[in-house]
């Protein structure tokens, strides 16, 4: 393991490489194991991360941060940064994880991630800790509308198409592969009154309606876009202040997603 490597991705060096090693160990490869730095680190994960939010926004309520934070934290959000640190290559796995494809599963790279989070706050405590996770979740903030508070994509797919009064969307699975043990999922979101159909893929069938729903919130927001630039060609600039109010109203406006 290139320690070194994961370490400047981290923008932390150990003062005790074991406490990384061990963060890094699942349960299948040794005794000594990473699952008691994956309790302490999630809980250093949720104040740093409840600081982090309070301080950049200072007008949302305890319940909408409470909502916001617990996005954040979840299992999806670690998996993704775990891949931006290309975890996967740095973990330890028994022989049965790994040609069960381990080093893949969102929740072994989740729990490394937390258990990484723990070994730095024994190592040199919790601000340490603080400043790698802040680090890594910066990027992140930078594309969250506050507005939208972490809310899941059907969940505003849902909230979006009932505000234009549209008949809310269907989902369908269409195809699984793979074995039991790792099944993956398609499942088709349809919007008819808007002529959207797109499939997502997903590790659950819970995971692949959001991937479809995030593909139907893209081919609206494509639509509107679309509609505003072609408006704007035909209408005199006085007027186009109040075009994508008009164009935000409208339900007729119509898609094709391949």
């Amino acid at each position: 393991m290139e320690a070194a490597v994961l370490e400047d991705r981290l923008g932390y060096k150990f003062l005790q490489p074991v406490l990384l090693t061990q963060a890094l160990t699942h349960r299948s490869y040794s005794n000594h194991h990473n699952e008691r730095l994956e309790f302490l680190g999630d809980s250093v994960l949720n104040l740093a991360v409840a600081h982090l939010l309070y301080d950049k926004f200072g007008k949302i309520d305890e319940g909408d941060l409470s909502r916001l934070r617990s996005n954040l934290v979840k299992q999806q959000a670690l998996f993704e940064i775990a891949q931006r640190l290309s975890l996967a290559q740095y973990l330890l796995l028994g022989e049965g994880e790994l040609k069960s494809g381990g080093f893949r599963r969102p929740s072994i790279l989740a729990d490394a991630l937390e258990g990484i989070f723990g070994a730095i706050f024994l190592d040199s405590g919790f601000d340490a800790a603080a400043k790698v996770i802040r680090g890594l979740y910066l990027p992140l903030l930078t594309h969250i509308d506050p507005k939208t508070l972490g809310k899941d994509a059907k969940t505003l797919l849902q909230e979006h198409l009932q505000g234009r009064k549209i008949p809310l969307p269907t989902y369908n699975v269409v195809a699984t592969h793979g074995a039991a043990h790792n099944q993956e999922f398609e499942v088709e979101c349809l919007v008819p009154k808007l002529d959207i159909r797109v499939v997502g893929a997903g590790g659950s069938r819970r995971a692949a309606e959001q991937s479809a729903a995030q593909q139907a919130l893209d081919s609206l927001g494509k639509v509107v876009a679309g509609a505003v630039r072609r408006t704007r060609k035909t209408t005199p600039k006085a007027a186009q202040l109040t075009l994508p109010v008009a164009i935000e109203q409208s339900p007729d406006i119509k898609t094709k997603s391949t």
